[in-house]
């Protein structure tokens, strides 16, 4: 790596490098959500409740498992201070 690269990346901390990149990951789930809203039109898309519960039902593990790997992570994080 060159060295302005490594004396921009040393001034960012590490709760400014969280932030840029969370917020556009989780402006990429917001955009995914809506469009997946938009298959919801029934002139358009024929489905069924059990279809809804198999996507939703995805969703909400993979939400709970992130949750889930934050709360570790701080929970770790106060054991060792």
């Amino acid at each position: 790596m060159n060295k302005i690269y490594e004396q921009y990346r040393k001034k960012i901390t590490g709760q400014e490098r969280f932030v840029r990149i969370a917020k556009r990951r989780v402006d990429r789930i917001m955009d995914a959500l809506e469009k997946l809203g938009g298959c919801a039109d029934q002139r358009n898309y024929d489905y069924s409740n059990t279809d809804i519960k198999k996507i939703f039902g995805k969703i909400e593990k993979k939400l709970k498992e992130t949750r889930l790997k934050f709360q570790g992570t701080l929970k770790n994080k106060k054991e060792v201070t």
